[in-house]
């Protein structure tokens, strides 16, 4: 499902760290992978336009042709061997280039770590990918600095990768749903990917009215998991669990739940996550919680990867209709 996966680079080997993720994304989708690289007004390429004009469009061809080298260079790595690759240069503020190119390139999923340059020349730091995962178009997959860009990889398939998905009964938060599948089907070939539904009761609710949406949260579950049983997403082929729990804080009982290594055998059959997934968007009115405030405190405090998936809304849902 995934054709076109767009990795954002900034010369850093942090960045690139999502190479090898996109290179195997598009190895089981049968895909191409595009290599952007973000070129930004450093304080060096300032100065440089306070030059004579000759002096100042030289500079930014030789800032340009070491991009193209650098890009070059990565194109032709082993974890890119067969993958169609596309080489693109813009120079620009990060953020927008980045959704600008996905979108006249009409990508299917993009790869970005969270971190990048340090000092003066970094770009790839959180606030870029939350800027993009915020107002991308397609799903955006963060892959964390502190040891968690590294998914478990089974080009033997002796592993699969198991992601956690957050609902909160909304079809605006089901959004997840399909490239959450579709990343950990592709993400576990050729191994079968597993993947776990949830969903956050708030502990505000009192004893009787808890135990009545847990209840009804459980048979909501229940009937999301039969569509990759037997409807519209079976075909992923993905083994399906699930579990409802009680939280005052959503987002950092999603995080717990994902994190802890070993949980009950009735909430993640004792596998750990590798991946969170969740939409910037749900529930409307009093009782919303998977809205964009939950969904940026995960992609912040989270060790693990996170899949981030905007709804299209329409102008009825965006009013709470």
């Amino acid at each position: 499902m995934f054709q076109k996966i767009l990795v954002p680079l900034d010369g850093s080997d942090r960045a690139e760290r999502a190479i090898p993720i996109a290179a195997h994304i598009a190895h089981a989708c049968g895909g191409s992978v595009i290599l952007l690289r973000v070129l930004t007004h450093s304080a060096d390429m300032v100065v440089s336009f306070l030059q004579p004009p000759e002096t100042a469009e030289k500079h930014v061809e030789t800032l340009h042709a070491q991009a193209s080298t650098y890009l070059h260079a990565v194109a032709v790595r082993e974890a890119l061997t067969h993958i169609p690759t596309t080489l693109e240069v813009a120079d620009s503020m990060p953020a927008q280039t980045i959704l600008s190119t996905a979108r006249l390139q009409a990508v299917d999923l993009i790869v970005m770590c969270s971190h990048g340059m340090t000092g003066f020349k970094r770009w790839a730091l959180g606030s870029v990918a939350q800027k993009v995962a915020h107002a991308s178009d397609v799903p955006v997959l963060v892959l964390r600095e502190d040891g968690g860009s590294s998914l478990p990889l089974t080009p033997n398939g002796t592993r699969s990768m198991c992601t956690l998905v957050a609902l909160d009964g909304s079809p605006l938060a089901e959004t997840a749903l399909f490239p959450a599948g579709g990343l950990c089907a592709a993400l576990s070939a050729p191994a079968q990917g597993r993947l776990h539904l949830t969903h956050i009761v708030p502990l505000s609710h009192q004893d009787e009215q808890a135990e009545e949406a847990i209840t009804r949260a459980h048979a909501y579950l229940c009937s999301v998991a039969q569509k990759f049983h037997e409807g519209e997403m079976a075909h992923l082929h993905l083994l399906v669990s699930s579990s409802v729990a009680l939280g005052r804080d959503v987002a950092d009982t999603l995080i717990k739940i994902a994190e802890t290594d070993t949980q009950e055998q009735d909430v993640r059959e004792t596998q750990p996550c590798h991946m969170i997934a969740l939409a910037t968007h749900g529930r409307e009115g009093a009782d919303r919680w998977i809205m964009g405030s939950i969904t940026e405190r995960v992609l912040e405090a989270t060790r693990l990867p996170t899949l981030i998936v905007r709804p299209q809304i329409s102008a009825g849902e965006s009013n709470g209709g």
